[in-house]
């Protein structure tokens, strides 16, 4: 038999042992949301024929519904080797009625366009706990894998946003990422989120981003092309394992459609590999990496105290204080006669949500007058001139953070129950020494 001949006796038998396959769909509600009150979410749960009930599946969550033909392609794939048995959830954005079924309010760009990590804590402590208490018609249990390599979350526009943030504020939630024509432009802050990976140490994460040139175009928001292009760009200087389609499409699923199983075969094409966190390209962030850096790790018992919310420069000609009130800067003052003058909000901090005021818990100085903010939005790392340069991941399920000190070439963190270090290539401050200067920028 030739190669030809051999080729298509394959497709075919692919193709015939699909069909055989096959899947069925579940139809599911979540109406009581503790994190979105009042909404009503319907989805649909996608279960292959292969599935068995026996051990935990992997997981594709779709939103917006079902989209790119993906219960066809999954099915195709699944029966080829090509990806795992996977379950899948086509979940569709909240909406809240009225008793007369009047749609009062459409919670999709809220939801989605938000760029914090609460649509991900919503997948995780409520959609996908009520997707694994259903059945299948043959009561089989529905069971997910927890293991990140084995869940992808796909999303259009907006969709394409939030799948976006749900892996990129939860790692350990979504390994990989499919977003087509999405919306990183300034909707909910989504135009700042390229300069946080550009700024923040690179996750284990797989991201393909799919936009076309003929892209939105809104003199209130920005192009949209734009914003993809600009994302991909920081992903790639960030290490990220990306891939990217351009084309000259517009707004819409076509294209995302067209290349989907093609997208689906390179997720999980090295399946069930554990997915690395690539290297940076982030001067700053290079320089703290050293061989013996394990991550955070747990160092003893804490101790009750008060956080610390000021700092002296090592030289003792400045100091950096957190203000009473809100916001997302550190103060500087210059110390006259051990007095503090000329305060400014020298120091400014990323945030990850505008809608609220930044938690900036506790600061401290390194030896080469480098500021360290601990902060919602990670550890901040600001140079002398106020510019955050570099932010580090939190220890998971972290409490707040009373002191942040540099010694003995670890960072440590101190709260009132556990205390916390991570090797990192980073000197202490000395006390009357002045650090040499990085000039004006």
């Amino acid at each position: 038999m030739n190669s030809r001949c051999f080729f298509f006796l394959t497709l075919w038998l692919a193709t015939v042992l699909a069909v055989q396959a096959g899947h069925t769909m579940l139809d599911g509600v979540l109406e009581q949301s503790a994190i979105y009150p009042g909404t009503v979410h319907t989805f649909q749960v996608y279960v292959p024929g292969q599935y068995d009930g026996k051990r935990p599946a992997a997981l594709y969550v779709g939103l917006d519904g079902v989209l790119c033909n993906a219960p066809q392609v999954m099915d195709s794939l699944i029966a080829a080797g090509k990806m795992p048995v996977t379950i899948g959830v086509f979940l569709q954005p909240g909406i809240i009625k009225d008793k007369d079924g009047t749609v009062l309010r459409y919670n999709r760009c809220y939801e989605f366009d938000s760029t914090t990590g609460t649509f991900a804590a919503f997948l995780e402590s409520e959609i996908l706990p009520a997707v694994e208490q259903m059945k299948t018609s043959k009561g089989k249990a529905i069971r997910l894998s927890r293991r990140p390599e084995d869940r992808m979350i796909f999303g259009l526009s907006s969709g394409g946003i939030a799948a976006f943030n749900a892996a990129w504020h939860r790692p350990d939630l979504f390994g990989k990422v499919f977003t087509g024509v999405g919306t990183f432009v300034a909707m909910r802050g989504g135009n700042d989120l390229q300069a946080l990976v550009r700024k923040t140490e690179p996750q284990p994460l797989r991201v393909f981003i799919q936009d076309g040139s003929n892209d939105a175009w809104n003199p209130l928001f920005g192009h949209w092309y734009e914003g993809n292009q600009l994302l991909a760009s920081a992903l790639e200087f960030a290490g990220y394992d990306v891939q990217c389609d351009w084309s000259d499409g517009g707004h819409n699923v076509k294209r995302s459609t067209e290349i989907f199983p093609q997208v689906m075969e390179w997720m999980w094409r090295d399946w069930p590999a554990a997915l690395a966190a690539g290297v940076t390209q982030n001067d700053f962030l290079k320089e703290l990496s050293c061989d013996e850096d394990k991550g955070w790790e747990k160092a003893g018992e804490g101790m009750k105290g008060k956080p610390v919310t000021r700092i002296i420069y090592p030289d003792l000609t400045n100091i950096a204080m957190i203000p009473t009130t809100p916001g997302n800067t550190v103060w500087q003052y210059l110390l006259q006669d051990g007095q503090p003058t000329y305060g400014e909000p020298f120091y400014w901090l990323h945030n990850d949500d505008n809608s609220r005021p930044l938690d900036i818990q506790t600061i401290t100085f390194d030896g080469k007058g480098n500021l360290w903010a601990v902060t919602s939005a990670g550890i901040q790392i600001c140079d002398q001139n106020g510019r955050v340069r570099a932010i580090l991941r939190m220890p998971p399920d972290v409490g707040p953070i009373n002191e942040i000190t540099i010694s003995g070439g670890y960072v440590w963190l101190l709260t009132d129950s556990l205390n916390w270090r991570r090797r990192l290539n980073v000197a202490s401050p000395i006390l009357g020494i002045r650090p040499e200067s990085q000039g004006q920028g």
